[in-house]
This record gives C-alpha cells, sequence and structure tokens, in this order.
C-alpha cells in the first residue's frame, strides 16, 4: 500500500512533513530545497520513515542528493528515526550537538531515559527499535557552525534551556529558523485571528529557564521572519512570540515554586495557565478538547519542572 503522507509547502523550498507520531499535526520534519540539493531537520520517530521517504519521492529529491539531516536535539520525537533514516541517505551526514553525539552511536542511555519518562508500553508504541549511527557519519556542530547547501547557507546556534545538547538551525536563505523545542509548542489548531498561540515545553530533565530565556533572545537577534518548530511548523509573529514565550517561561517557573514539589497542583495550575491563555488569545475550543490536545504536555511539563526544582535545590 503506498504511503501518503501530510506536506505543507511554504515558500523558499520549505515542506513540513507530518511524522504523525500521536497524532496529525503534532510532529513535522522538514525538508529543505536549494537546487538540486536538500537537507532534513529532525525525523520523528522511527514509524515516521516511510513518511519521510515518500516526501522525498514526492518532491522529486533522490535520496542521494539529502546532504544533511539536521538533529535540533536527541529526544525520541525529534531524532528517533535518525539512524534507520540514515541508512536509506548515502550522502548525508547527521548534524548533531557535541552533547548529543554520544547518544546517536550508542542509544541505550537515550532508549533508558526515555522509557523512565514514557514507561516501556508505551515507550515500545510510539518509538520502537532504535538504531545507532556510525560516528563517521556524524558531524558535530560547535556554536556558529555553518554549512552550505548550494546557494544556502544555514548555521548552527546552540541553545540550551529545553535541553543541554539542543541546537537550532538558522537558515539564512530563508530568513527563518528551525527552533526545534526552543520556541515550545504551538498547534495549528489553536491558531486564531490574533495568530499562533504558543507554550513552553519543560519535559524532563534539563529544563533551566534562564538559559532559555536566553537562546530566545539570541534567536530574536537574526531578526528572523519565520519560525519553524517541531511542534508544529511554521509560525510567524516571531517578536509576539518571544515575548509570550518569556513571560510564559516566567509563569511556569511560579507555578513550580509555589507547588511545594507537588505534582498534581502544578499540574493543576499548569493546565489553568494554558486554558486562560487560550481564552485570552481568542480560542473557542471547549475544555475537553484543549486537553485532549495538551493532557501529556501539562504531565511532561509538571515532571521537567520538578526535575528543575531538585537540581535547583541541591
Amino acid at each position: 500500500m503506498d504511503v501518503m503522507p501530510r506536506l505543507t509547502r511554504f515558500g523558499n523550498g520549505i515542506t513540513a512533513v507530518d511524522t504523525e507520531y500521536v497524532r496529525p499535526q503534532m510532529d513535522a520534519s522538514h525538508i529543505v530545497q536549494a537546487g538540486d540539493r536538500a537537507a532534513i531537520v529532525d525525523t520523528g520517530p522511527n514509524t515516521a520513515l516511510p513518511l519521510i521517504l515518500a516526501a522525498l519521492d514526492g518532491l522529486e529529491i533522490p535520496r542521494d542528493a539529502v546532504d544533511y539531516l539536521f538533529l535540533t536535539h536527541v529526544h525520541l520525537d525529534h531524532a528517533g528515526g535518525a539512524g534507520a533514516l540514515m541508512r536509506e541517505l548515502p550522502r548525508a551526514k547527521a548534524i548533531v550537538h557535541p552533547r548529543g553525539a554520544p547518544h546517536l552511536i550508542d542509544p541505550g542511555k537515550l532508549i533508558s531515559g526515555t522509557r523512565a519518562v514514557y514507561g516501556d508500553e508505551l515507550y515500545s508504541q510510539l518509538y520502537g527499535e532504535i538504531l545507532p549511527i556510525a560516528p563517521e557519519r556524524l558531524v558535530i556542530a560547535q556554536d556558529g557552525h555553518r554549512f552550505d547547501l548550494g546557494m544556502r547557507t544555514f548555521e548552527i546556534v546552540h541553545t540550551p534551556g529545553h535541553a543541554l545538547h539542543h541546537l537550532a538551525i538558522v537558515d539564512h536563505g530563508s530568513k527563518g529558523i528551525f527552533t526545534g523545542d526552543t520556541f515550545g509548542l504551538s498547534y495549528r489548531e489553536f491558531d486564531t485571528a490574533k495568530g499562533p498561540w504558543v507554550m513552553p515545553t519543560t519535559t524532563p530533565t534539563q529544563f533551566d529557564p534562564g538559559q532559555l530565556k536566553a537562546s530566545i533572545v539570541r534567536l530574536m537577534q537574526f531578526r528572523p521572519r519565520k519560525l519553524y518548530l517541531t511542534h508544529y511548523s511554521e509560525v510567524g509573529d516571531c517578536a509576539r512570540l518571544a515575548n509570550d514565550m518569556t513571560d510564559a517561561i516566567d509563569e511556569f517557573v511560579r507555578i513550580a515554586r509555589a507547588s511545594g514539589m507537588d505534582l498534581k497542583r502544578m499540574r493543576f495550575d499548569l493546565r489553568r495557565l494554558a486554558h486562560e491563555s487560550l481564552r485570552e488569545h481568542g480560542c473557542t475550543m471547549s475544555a475537553e478538547a484543549i486537553d485532549g490536545i495538551l493532557g501529556k504536555d501539562f504531565d511532561l511539563n509538571a515532571a521537567g519542572l520538578a526535575a528543575w526544582l531538585e537540581r535547583e535545590a541541591r
């Protein structure tokens, strides 16, 4: 049976591929074309492999025309399919943060850490077997590292805050930035006449509010026209979203400090904050529908904030 990926084609040779992780329009891989060469940003989980390969076919991009696989970080909803995809891209190099590279060469610790967050059953359902990448096919990208794709240049910016092994990719050709999770979650279901809505993601275990706010400031110094989030794809109104993210991070910190390490209270307050923010943004979805989209994020954000509080107390 033919695989039919959901594609969203933007200008400047950028196409979003819906990886169908958990649900539609939650997790995007991006394909960037520059002349007869191409790059891919993030992969989603292993189950997205046929979708990405079908997208390349649909865009008439030969597999040996893909020069780079940029990985914003090694969390498995971003890089779980990297090892499998690299086996299909004979010329590609995987571009990764120095802290992430060991986990791609030997994914054992990454697998065990993800199992600890999600549990064995859900882990197996979402991620399956994670394949390693041979060291010679990795490029460890330092801050400021530049990569040319045809006439297009990409610049790596280290962006800690969500994770210590996080980087963003500045696309100087389009004046866009592939932000991974640095700009949190902006699901298209929440778009209103006011534009996109955004919420931080503080998934365990390396969230740091000061680092995350500094990373946002640094990315905005490039004056991007568009941001490309893994969750989910293209957004504009970048300056407003940066301000909204900063305010929300401060609110997350306030909620965490007030919780007394009570995860239930923390989750309740995070949920209340999101619902109030969405109502102010003009969202008319029911509370049940909002919870259906964000419920797991409330759980993960509470756990990540608790991990940050524990580190801070040491």
